[in-house]
């Protein structure tokens, strides 16, 4: 099976500093889109894991969540693609919890629910450290795009061995696919 993992804000659609907190502030970088439906088309499962704290920090409840990912998948079956799950992690930092990124428990979440042993070279798509470090932890292949949060982790280095940095998730699918 292919899979592709993807962070969601500033990977699919632009990010915000103050939370992506409706369906309203959903917005998808231009070309996101058309690059799912392409990983569809060529048999690809695609998943997002992100980490959503504004839950936790009560900037937003599950009930707006859930509309933001419905008008996600809504836009995305307007193009021909399709998500087949979101895995996300509602807890703030402060919690210490193991799913939220940079640690790997919602990786290893996706990899059991797709039975896969490990994600030994699934790509990971982040515009963040946090995404990244998940990824390598498991010995996926991390990708850093330069939209949303991308610019500013490229500039601060660090980056996991073996990154392989594009401008947005449309280049990432035309090298994969």
């Amino acid at each position: 099976m292919n899979l592709v993992i993807l962070d969601r804000d500033g990977v699919i659609n632009y990010d915000s500093d103050q939370f992506i907190k409706s369906p309203e502030e959903w917005k998808p970088i231009p070309g996101s889109l058309e690059a799912i439906a392409r990983l569809c088309q060529a048999d690809y499962r695609v998943v997002v894991a992100t980490n959503q704290s504004g839950i936790e920090r009560g900037l937003f409840d599950m009930a707006m969540l859930n509309a933001i990912h419905d008008k996600m998948h809504k836009a995305c079956a307007q193009v021909g693609a399709r998500i087949d799950a979101v895995f996300f992690c509602p807890h703030a930092s402060e919690s210490n919890c193991s799913c939220r990124k940079p640690k790997s428990g919602m990786l290893e979440e996706i990899a059991a629910r797709y039975s896969l042993g490990d994600l030994d070279d699934v790509p990971v798509v982040g515009d963040s450290l946090r995404d990244l470090q998940s990824a390598a932890k498991l010995g996926a292949q991390p990708y850093l795009v330069l939209t949303g949060k991308g610019m500013k982790t490229q500039a601060a280095g660090g980056l996991p061995e073996g990154t392989i940095v594009m401008p947005d998730l449309a280049a990432v699918v035309a090298e994969l696919v």
